[in-house]
This record gives C-alpha cells, sequence and structure tokens, in this order.
C-alpha cells in the first residue's frame, strides 16, 4: 500500500481592475461556491503556463502572470464523503487581457463576478476555499514576488 502523502498543486490568478477582484462562482459537491480563477497544475507545464490556461478556461480572458502573490498549504476535508485532500496553491497577479465572448466557461463555471474587497470579505460562507480571501488580503497588502522564485526544469516541460 502506498501511504505517500501527495498534495494537489494548484493555481490561482488574483486579478483586480477598478479596486475589484474577478471571482467565479462555480458548482462544486458543496454547493455553489465563490473561487479565484483557480485549477489544477497539469502534466508537462509550468505553474505559470498552468494559471494562464486555467484563467482563460474560468473567465474567457487572456491573463499573463507578472508576479507570485504567495505559495499556499491548505487542508480540506469534504462533508459529503470524508475525503481529505491537502492543496498546495500558487497564486499569480498579472495583467487581464483580452476577452473572447464565443469562448464556453469552463465545465462548471456558472459565472464571473466582479467584486469590491468587502463584498468578498462578506461572503466568505460562500467561498470554496478560506484561500479565496487570503490570496487577496495578500495582494492588497502587496505582496509581489519575482516570478523566477518559481523556476520548472526543462524535464517538466519536454512532455508537451
Amino acid at each position: 500500500m502506498n501511504t505517500r502523502w501527495k498534495p494537489s498543486v494548484t493555481v490561482a490568478a488574483i486579478i483586480e481592475r477598478g479596486g475589484r477582484y474577478l471571482l467565479v462562482e462555480e458548482h462544486t459537491p458543496e454547493g455553489l461556491r465563490l473561487n479565484n480563477p483557480a485549477g489544477h497544475l497539469d502534466p508537462g507545464e509550468s505553474p505559470g503556463q498552468a494559471v494562464a490556461r486555467e484563467a482563460l478556461e474560468e473567465t474567457a480572458h487572456t491573463f499573463t502572470p507578472t508576479a507570485l502573490v504567495g505559495v499556499y498549504l491548505s487542508r480540506f476535508q469534504r462533508p459529503s464523503t470524508a475525503e481529505d485532500i491537502t492543496y498546495l496553491r500558487f497564486a499569480f497577479c498579472g495583467e487581464l487581457g483580452a476577452f473572447d465572448a464565443s469562448r464556453p466557461l469552463d465545465t462548471g463555471i456558472v459565472r464571473t463576478l466582479w467584486m469590491h474587497p468587502d463584498e468578498v470579505r462578506a461572503s466568505v460562507q460562500r467561498h470554496r476555499s478560506p484561500l479565496v480571501l487570503r490570496c487577496i488580503e495578500d495582494h492588497l497588502a502587496g505582496r509581489r514576488y519575482p516570478l523566477e522564485l518559481v523556476s520548472t526544469d526543462a524535464s517538466v516541460l519536454a512532455g508537451r
């Protein structure tokens, strides 16, 4: 039996425009929840490539990461199944690009919303995880780290 601990690696786009943050409303096993545009790191991609892909899939906007906001480790226990999941999240801020109105949003995404930080704080009961607000608060606090802090060896990208 393999008992090695394997956290799920995820990426998140922390996107601010005019004092509001772009969130997605999505279906989850716990019901309709709010999240940063986010998802899992796929084989053969760097965290920066993953966050650009996830932002596009979930918001229909291109996204270019410009800085790392933070790296987060969190644990989630799914109430419906008692599944115990640990997430390692890389959160990036960056430049929001063009919107493709013809592009469908990823499966499970109901809509995108622009929310003021106070609205995000007031809706914590609807957040997919505590990291939704934590990443926004870190962004508001000015946390920005160089993209070079996260390096991806060429051996990872070779499978693409």
